[in-house]
């Protein structure tokens, strides 16, 4: 039975939001895969972004394999996730 579980981490940010600058340069350097979503560019992942921070526009909002979410989260916040 395939779940809906994504297999890599899910960033929604935007370009001009300086923590979603930092959370990319963090994962860049680390060499972990993501797949990056601009929410300014896909309605879809705004609503998202938005259902699960209360109706607030909060980016970065990673989202993991395991289903957790970290919403703007400092770089050793990330890096305790990321086991790194």
């Amino acid at each position: 039975m395939e779940t809906s579980t994504p297999q890599q981490i899910t960033v929604y940010g935007t370009r001009w939001c300086p923590d979603s600058t930092r959370a990319k340069s963090f994962l860049d350097q680390k060499k972990v895969a993501y797949t990056w979503i601009d929410i300014d560019k896909d309605p879809e992942a705004r609503k998202f972004v938005e259902k699960v921070n209360n109706g607030f526009r909060s980016v970065p909002t990673i989202v993991f394999p395991d289903g957790s979410i970290l919403v703007e989260p400092s770089t050793s916040e990330l890096a305790k996730k990321l086991g790194v």
